[in-house]
């Protein structure tokens, strides 16, 4: 009993890593652009690096929120995978993608027409104040492109083709920091734009990045069983309410963590150039190490959502908490990585000593929070496989919200403490998220086993 239990944890987490690593490539890939971002940004300045962070805060609120709403495409697909139920996953996805276009068109909107009062009304630095406004409105043209991308994601992510993913999030690695080239800096032509160039720049990548994977999609035999754009047919009602009332509360969820960081960015905007930008420096990187955990977080989803639809609830209980070991030990791995090499990290972004210094002190932090991190997001994966989406939302709302924004906000304007001290609240809030997300995925599993 005891061999069979070994061989079954030890092909469950070979089979999670075989669907996680191309979404492990695809998410560093986002994340290299980001890290290109702002690296190609703290080369005009600190201003600049200023206006990429708040203005990138703003643009990723809307987009985490969209994104959450789209992410219910992966379960509901990974369910009827499973049950093989294939020509459900062609009418879930082109409902997806019309649901796409529409909060794409409206998020384009909102950040043309309310950039600059928004900007002005959270009492952003107006050092920097301008160019800021100009970014976000840049970004936020690629808003439908890379939304429709999400559609056609998450589709391919439920039937376990992870690695179509991969390959057009290189593709689109490469785009941006060429554009970034030409556009922020003035290359073959084209007029130097700096930090809104990397705006435009952002907006053209996401609309290719889309056009790939659709391309591919299209051309695929994998995906013709499915039906996904033989049977065009309008927008149904009743499959938008089902997406939606299963995808709202993952957007709140998501929204919540990753809103409580574009906040506490804006917050720091209050604050100067210089503290902005150190801010931003330790928030890409610990970005870009946190996106492992959330590529095995999305296999974890499907691993288990395939499962259950297939009525196998030992192997799928197995799986949620293989996912959450395997991010919980990621993560504790690149804490390490940050306490012996973070001065060497900073390095790469800045030579300013005033920045570096205090993105050095943030870095400490990061390291301190990460594990709790890893194991949050992995519990919330192995949840959302089973559709359990309301009580997990209730659970960030009250981490990040009750508890680690009132903190981050006490100490970057009340106390106008250090911003080390700001970043406490984080761990706070990822702290307590993921003892009382593991404690319901255990009662669930349990359950539902």
């Amino acid at each position: 009993m005891i061999d069979q239990e070994t061989v079954s944890w030890g092909s469950e987490a070979k089979s999670l890593l075989r669907l996680g690593a191309p979404l492990m490539v695809n998410n560093l890939a986002v994340a290299g652009m980001q890290f290109a971002d702002a690296v190609m940004a703290g080369q005009l300045g600190a201003r600049e690096l200023a206006a990429v962070a708040v203005g990138g805060s703003f643009w990723f609120l809307g987009f985490v929120f969209c994104l959450g709403i789209l992410m219910a495409i992966s379960p509901i697909v990974s369910r009827h995978f499973g049950a093989k139920n294939y020509a459900l996953i062609g009418r879930y996805t082109r409902q997806g993608i019309y649901l796409a276009l529409i909060m794409g068109v409206l998020l384009t909107l909102l950040g043309q027409f309310a950039a600059a009062p928004l900007m002005e009304s959270f009492g952003i630095d107006s050092e920097f104040r301008e160019l800021t406004v100009g970014y976000t409105r840049a970004i936020m043209f690629g808003a439908p492109g890379i939304l429709i991308f999400l559609a056609l994601r998450f589709t391919t992510e439920g039937i376990g083709r992870t690695r179509p993913i991969m390959y057009a999030s290189l593709f689109a690695l490469v785009c941006n920091v060429f554009l970034n080239y030409v556009l922020m800096f003035g290359h073959f032509g084209a007029p130097a734009m700096g930090a809104v160039g990397c705006g435009y720049a952002s907006a053209i990548t996401m609309w290719l990045l889309m056009l790939v994977l659709a391309i591919y999609m299209i051309a695929s035999s994998h995906y013709r069983p499915f039906h996904i754009f033989t049977r065009m047919a309008p927008p149904r009602l009743a499959v938008f309410k089902e997406i939606i009332y299963l995808g709202v509360p993952i957007s709140v969820t998501i929204t919540a963590e990753a809103g409580l960081f574009s906040a506490v960015a804006i917050l720091m905007g209050t604050r100067g150039s210089e503290i902005t930008a150190a801010h931003q420096i330790a928030i890409n990187f610990s970005s870009t190490l946190f996106m492992i955990p959330l590529a095995l977080s999305s296999a974890t989803t499907i691993k288990v959502g395939q499962l259950l639809g297939s009525g196998n609830f030992r192997r799928a209980r197995v799986s949620g908490g293989i996912g959450i070991v395997m991010c919980a030990a990621f993560m504790t791995c690149s804490a390490i990585f940050l306490l012996v090499f973070r001065d060497a990290v900073v390095g790469l972004y800045t030579k300013d000593a005033a920045v570096n210094g205090i993105a050095i002190s943030l870095l400490l932090m990061a390291a301190i929070f990460q594990i709790a991190d890893g194991v949050q997001i992995g519990a919330a994966g192995a949840l959302r496989g089973y559709k359990d989406t309301a009580v997990p939302m209730a659970i960030n709302i009250f981490a990040f919200w009750v508890l680690a924004f009132p903190l981050a906000y006490l100490a970057t304007i009340t106390y106008r403490a250090p911003p080390n001290y700001t970043w406490a609240g984080f761990v706070v809030g990822l702290a307590v998220a993921a003892t009382l997300l593991t404690v319901r995925y255990i009662r669930l599993s349990r359950e539902a086993h």
